[in-house]
């Protein structure tokens, strides 16, 4: 009886988190609306692109953000160099008065290069961008409409995704699903995560900013402190591509994950519903639940091997456990295009296990080195 309830339990969970969650979003969207009010604005910008070792792209970037349409008396670029060791620096200090360096003396990692551009920057919304993300021409003005709206603390853009040659792979179709989420999500109430390549946040959401927490994460955090939300722009997008080495991808996964568990930890406060509301059932679903996946899928494993001879639906579901798992092992080793969403599937949840564990151990994960894509920057169009 105990291995049936943990392994419906464990089912439970898992279904729960990726389509329980976004249903009972979509439910909730007929009876409550928050409409995001934009409208033209032009409000000072301080646009901090942050870089480590950077030289093969620093230029592209650059150059793609000096051609935004946004009014150039209203925007400040400033680089922000987590102690690069190449000619970063140098390039960027070759650029016209229009670019500011702003050095970090010693590598902390992104987030202290981000506080060190914050306290030197003078715009009353602060944008924050990845060297590996192009935008389109209208990329900021876009993205700065939101702010007519008083609700809004930060904004994040969307996520586009391509290959090589521009097609949708595994992680295509998961990225789109999270898109989908997130504009669920800004429908009802408050995005719980922004987009780290590319988003926006007023500058007052930023006064508090952690140098050894994930920025995205605790922009957004902050935002409902303030008594503000988090929204989602689907008219803003951050043009990226694929990382060349899968193992390096794997590794900016468990990265990220680890140190959105450590913000989730030091913010376990607001998985409080009775002081939070509705954020706290949105955190608790879209971050907590889908953390506790991979020990869920384990867990339903194991207890269905145990209990498979009960019946014949216990035989069914082992049936389909295995068959899963080999279509995802299948798609890694054969490249398959339909088996790449299962096997995107399990390396996610294999990052998040992973994750956990150098969580215990205490690791931060704060410093990163840049990852080899396919090519160099996409070059995206305005809409």
């Amino acid at each position: 009886m105990m291995l049936e309830i943990a392994f419906w339990c464990s089912v439970a969970l898992v279904l729960y988190a990726y389509l329980g969650y976004p249903c009972a979003l979509m439910a909730l969207a007929l009876v409550r609306r928050r409409p995001v009010k934009n409208d033209s604005v032009t409000p000072h910008v301080s646009f901090i692109i942050t870089a480590h070792n950077e030289q093969a792209n620093i230029r592209e970037k650059i150059e793609n953000t000096l051609s935004q349409d946004y009014p150039a008396d209203h925007l400040e670029i400033i680089v922000a160099s987590d102690c690069s060791t190449d000619r970063t620096d140098e390039m960027v200090t070759a650029y016209s008065s229009r670019v500011r360096l702003v050095r970090a003396r010693e590598r902390r990692g992104k987030e202290a290069a981000q506080r060190l551009a914050i306290g030197t920057a003078s715009g009353e919304v602060l944008i924050f961008s990845d060297v590996a993300t192009a935008l389109a021409p209208d990329g900021i003005s876009t993205i700065v409409r939101n702010f007519a709206d008083p609700t809004v603390g930060c904004v994040s853009s969307v996520d586009r995704f391509v290959d090589s040659d521009g097609q949708i792979s595994g992680e295509g179709a998961y990225v789109r699903y999270e898109m989908f989420l997130r504009t669920l999500e800004t429908r009802v109430n408050s995005l719980v995560g922004l987009s780290g390549s590319f988003f926006a946040a007023r500058r007052e959401v930023c006064r508090h900013w952690p140098a050894d927490r994930q920025s995205d994460f605790s922009t957004l955090l902050n935002s409902i402190e303030m008594g503000l939300r988090g929204v989602l722009d689907p008219q803003s997008a951050g043009y990226y591509r694929n990382i060349v080495d899968d193992r390096r991808e794997l590794q900016r996964k468990v990265r990220t994950v680890v140190r959105g568990i450590f913000v989730l930890v030091a913010n376990v406060r607001m998985l409080n519903p009775f002081r939070y509301g509705l954020f706290a059932w949105q955190l608790a679903s879209h971050k907590l639940c889908r953390w506790l996946v991979p020990f869920s899928m384990i867990l339903a494993f194991l207890s269905n091997a145990l209990i498979v001879a009960h019946s014949i639906l216990y035989l069914m579901t082992f049936a389909v456990q295995v068959g899963f798992y080999l279509a995802a092992v299948g798609g890694l080793w054969t490249g398959v295009q339909i088996l790449r969403i299962p096997s995107f599937f399990l390396l996610v949840n294999f990052a998040i296990l992973t994750a956990w564990r150098r969580f215990a151990l205490g690791e931060r994960m704060i410093t990163w080195n840049p990852s080899e894509r396919i090519k160099a920057l996409p070059q995206p169009s305005a809409r």
